[in-house]
């Protein structure tokens, strides 16, 4: 069976993970800490195909109609929501 590149498809925003430096520059250019953050499970289908790690901080861009595009910043946890 013939694997699809998720990553592709119209409705999957942008995912990178961050560097190192760039993963600092974000924490102190907000003044937070990865608790702050948003969270994205290592079970999430883009994490898996990112092949993220816990404790990695992944940049999602998504189209925006008003602002162009919207920035959002997320960490991968294990684990489930409370």
């Amino acid at each position: 069976m013939k694997e699809v590149d998720i990553s592709k498809h119209k409705m999957v925003p942008k995912h990178t993970i961050l560097g190192d430096v760039e993963k600092k520059e974000v924490l102190e250019r907000y003044n937070i800490t990865l608790n702050h953050l948003p969270r994205l499970l290592i079970t999430d289908p883009m994490a898996k195909f990112l092949e993220a790690k816990a404790g990695d901080v992944v940049k999602i861009v998504r189209e925006s109609q008003t602002a162009g595009k919207a920035v959002y910043y997320r960490v991968v946890v294990r684990g489930a929501f409370k």
